[in-house]
């Protein structure tokens, strides 16, 4: 159905050249930026030239930030200040030595902790902008409110991250019907106690050789990791009641789910090759010798992705649960728009209002299922209307509160998520990196 409507809406916007004045937001009285120059600084834009032939919908978006533009008497424009390495400290290097143009940074998330914990990011208040908006990212916006006060913004629904894709061709060759996968996600029984009976079914030696040919499962061992610990209810930093950030990891959930992850990937796993890189797998899973992928949603759905050349049919679940009934879970990480610590109070709220305005859908453009974009193109209707669908909405993502501290693989990695299934147990693994957790935690407290 969503495919029909993506269809019909498709062809109506062919006639709704929409950008006319009369659709754009009501001017609110009292906000001028005197003419003063607005960089809006992401980290993949280039110079943010415009088109020189645009599509109607681009020129319409040109339109109407023209229109913000003259409204409110500013030059704003949008373009890249960075990589994605060096992002938060372009903006660090601009609190220290400030010009006379008036900023925003757009800032990858494993780094805004360190922005927020060292004092480079001003807090943000709804002076101007109603930072409650169902437009505003609830999830994100508590995410990003610390102490009572709110440093980031991100608008719009959550991109999924980790989910479960499957070979169709391989579970069909194992006896599986792989819409019974689809049918028990919608019915709340995808659990881990069937995803191991398929991963049982599938792994197997074809040729009696005595070693396994087709495999359960490939991919990222961090991804089911962290999946699995959100979806049993775990965590690996939580806020204490006086609201500090303290480790967490050492709770039954979270080392129960850890344990079940190892044990599974184990089992079922295809083996590493030897001397391979780390990203081996990905051109593994293309070759079709294992049941399921464990990665996230851009390297299926998204335009030029990585599975963009892969023969084989694919379909797509959301990660188990433990129980059937429990909510189905996605990891999500949000690009964050953060204002430096250098304007006042009312300059910082007419930014976030600025923000709110240049962040909006354009006018005329602003279908709800603009998201589906050409994703029935690489797989079936179910993995869109049922998997992606629904994992965008809000009660289903997760924020992994590593991020406050650094990037997961710098916090999490070594200690913890890439020594799982060696000698030492969850257990112990978790008591040894307990003291530089601690000290993360004490440095972004201190602050």
């Amino acid at each position: 159905m969503k495919k029909i409507m993506a269809l019909v809406l498709a062809a109506m916007m062919l006639l709704a050249c929409c950008s006319a004045l009369a659709e754009y937001p009501e001017k609110v009285d009292g906000i001028d930026f005197e003419g003063k120059t607005v960089l809006i600084l992401d980290y993949w834009s280039g110079d943010g030239a415009r088109a020189e032939n645009p599509t109607e919908e681009q020129q319409a978006q040109y339109d109407y930030r023209d229109w913000i533009n003259e409204t409110y008497n500013v030059n704003a424009s949008q373009k890249q200040g960075g990589d994605w390495g060096t992002c938060a400290q372009e903006m660090m290097d601009y609190v220290s030595n400030p010009d006379d143009t008036l900023r925003l940074y757009i800032i990858e998330p494993g780094k805004v902790g360190t922005l927020v914990a060292n004092g480079y990011a001003a807090p943000i208040t709804d002076k101007y902008t109603d930072l409650n908006a169902d437009t505003w990212n609830a999830a994100e916006r508590d995410f990003m409110t610390v102490g009572g006060q709110l440093y980031g913004l991100y608008k719009g629904n959550s991109e999924p991250r980790g989910c479960l894709y499957f070979n169709k061709r391989v579970l069909e060759e194992a006896g599986i019907d792989w819409n019974t996968i689809y049918d028990a996600q919608k019915d709340g029984t995808w659990t881990w106690a069937m995803f191991e009976e398929l991963l049982a079914k599938i792994t197997r030696d074809t040729d009696n050789d005595g070693v396994n040919d087709i495999y359960g499962l490939i991919g990222s061992r961090d991804d089911m990791e962290v999946c699995s610990v959100f979806s049993n209810g775990g965590s690996f930093f939580d806020f204490d009641a006086d609201g500090k950030i303290v480790p967490s990891m050492d709770s039954d959930a979270t080392k129960s789910a850890l344990t079940w992850a190892t044990d599974t990937w184990t089992k079922y796993g295809a083996p590493t090759p030897e001397g391979a890189n780390w990203d081996w797998y990905k051109d593994a899973w293309k070759q079709g010798y294992t049941g399921f992928y464990m990665y996230q949603t851009y390297g299926g759905f998204n335009d030029n992705s990585e599975m963009a050349d892969m023969k084989d049919a694919w379909g797509c679940v959301a990660f188990p649960v433990p129980n059937a009934g429990d909510t189905y879970i996605t990891v999500v990480s949000d690009n964050i728009t953060m204002i430096p610590k250098c304007y006042d109070e009312d300059t910082v709220a007419k930014l976030a209002f600025l923000y709110d305005l240049w962040s909006a859908p354009t006018p005329g453009y602003d279908d709800e299922d603009s998201w589906i974009g050409n994703k029935y193109n690489y797989t079936d209707e179910r993995a869109v209307d049922e998997t992606y669908a629904m994992l965008r909405e809000p009660e289903h993502c997760r924020i992994n509160n590593v991020t406050y501290l650094g990037t997961q693989n710098d916090v999490l990695g070594s200690s913890l998520l890439w020594s799982l299934g060696g000698e030492s147990t969850v257990a112990e693994l978790i008591e040894a990196g307990m003291p530089a957790w601690q000290a993360l935690c004490d440095t972004f407290n201190g602050k």
